[in-house]
């Protein structure tokens, strides 16, 4: 084993020191007068090498320093758990500049849903930071003061876990400070009625509000419990009148303003074969009768291909001229446009509309929504008692225990009927006096 050098750590020479070393080394004629003293207070310089055998150095103002830092940096070499400092010193946005391009998501809503989580949150305040100087405790406490909202909290919390667990990785910190952060935000509750989709009356009601071009849309939406990005998106191809079913294979969904056409439904469960109810195909007939669309088989890259959706809106090939150039209307369903223009006006004509506002955010929403269309079917099978399983498949979910909470809900009557099931079951007993 190589001796270690006697003269490491090294004492520098300064020019504003009066020992006779600096005196020699800057001669006061050349840079002012000092007053003289015995012991140079010169920095301290710890030379040494990193595990790739590359000269390194680091000043202290005092030798102990410079010996303590010497020790622990030779033991971390020895063991394998040598990180360069200087690593660690790249700014959290020009390492989210590397790290992204190799962690983007496929999916669109979820790449927006990371951007969104970014540039919203974390970029504003962890930006400019370095890497090696961001802490557990400031983190913490800036999730429960500035980050609103139990969801927005788990979102958050992921991608900056994600981004400084590969940091660890990358060998650029020790460890994650993102590993003990907690959730401090309460999970929303929502009143039953809130989450309680309308009954068959009040759809009905509904359905009258929204204009004749539409209804199909609702009709459809009502005998299918399919998503809106999945009714928007069924192209004819995937369209089987005689055989009453429609497929499930490509959506529609909304890429920061552009509709964009998508071959993943939510999840894989989403790759599904949804049967039609009679009113179903007379809706989907409907559209075809005043829209005709093509058969033809394309893939998500040959693009949106409008021509070939189902549902669209009634200004379809209408020509337009757009700022000075001569556009074809391709009337693509946009899920804001309908809520805002004809889902809205339509539930507060009927007189249903009631705004909800979130616990969470404070953003206030209007109830019914064009969601509650898959609730009300859930709870409409079961109520029928078709298998959960069954439920499950048609509606594209992964697990079947989830439809069951989430989706299903009581119908009218629902009291009654657990008092007789009650009364019925009750044995009758009779109280005798004891003494």
């Amino acid at each position: 084993m190589p001796r270690r050098a006697q003269n490491n750590p090294r004492q520098l020479r300064s020019k504003s020191c009066g020992c006779s070393k600096c005196l020699e080394a800057y001669p006061p004629a050349d840079h002012g007068e000092r007053r003289p003293r015995r012991d140079c207070i010169g920095s301290w310089q710890a030379r040494y090498r990193d595990a790739e055998g590359q000269q390194k150095a680091k000043n202290f103002p005092k030798k102990k320093e410079a010996d303590a830092f010497l020790d622990r940096i030779r033991e971390a070499v020895r063991a394998g758990t040598y990180l360069d400092p200087k690593r660690g010193e790249i700014t959290l946005a020009a390492w989210w500049a590397e790290w992204w391009p190799g962690h983007e998501p496929g999916k669109t809503t979820t790449r927006n849903r990371k951007l969104s989580s970014w540039t919203c949150h974390i970029e504003p305040k962890w930006g400019q930071r370095k890497l090696n100087s961001i802490r557990h405790t400031e983190v913490q406490a800036w999730m429960r003061t500035e980050v609103k909202g139990h969801a927005t909290q788990v979102k958050v919390r992921e991608l900056f876990r994600a981004l400084m667990r590969d940091a660890v990785v990358d060998e650029r910190i020790a460890k994650n400070p993102l590993d003990s952060v907690t959730i401090t935000a309460q999970a929303p509750t929502k009143h039953p009625d809130d989450l309680r989709p309308p009954t068959e009356e009040q759809y009905a009601e509904i359905r009258e509000a929204v204009p004749v071009w539409y209804q199909p849309v609702v009709d459809f939406a009502h005998e299918t419990g399919m998503r809106w990005s999945e009714i928007s998106g069924l192209r004819a191809c995937y369209l089987n009148l005689e055989e009453q079913t429609a497929e499930v294979r490509h959506i529609l969904v909304d890429d920061r303003g552009t509709i964009v056409r998508q071959s993943m439904p939510k999840t894989v469960a989403g790759y599904r074969t949804v049967p039609l109810t009679a009113a179903a195909v007379d809706a989907a007939r409907l559209m075809l009768e005043r829209l005709p669309a093509s058969s033809s088989v394309t893939d998500v890259e040959d693009g949106l291909c409008p021509e070939e959706l189902v549902f669209r809106g009634p200004m379809a090939g209408e020509v337009r001229v757009l700022k000075g150039e001569r556009t074809t209307l391709d009337g693509v369903l946009r899920g804001n446009n309908f809520r805002r223009r004809i889902w809205i006006p339509a539930i507060k004509e009927v007189g249903l509309a009631r705004l909800i506002k979130n616990p969470e955010t404070g953003r206030e929403e209007y109830w019914p929504r064009f969601h509650d269309y898959r609730h009300a079917l859930a709870s409409r099978l079961h109520a029928q008692g078709v298998s959960e399983k069954e439920v499950q498949l048609m509606l594209g979910q992964e697990r079947g225990g989830r439809v069951t909470w989430l989706y299903t809900h009581g119908t009218e009557g629902a009291a009654d009927r657990l008092r007789q099931a009650l009364e019925a079951g009750r044995t009758a007993r009779h109280l005798r006096a004891v003494s």
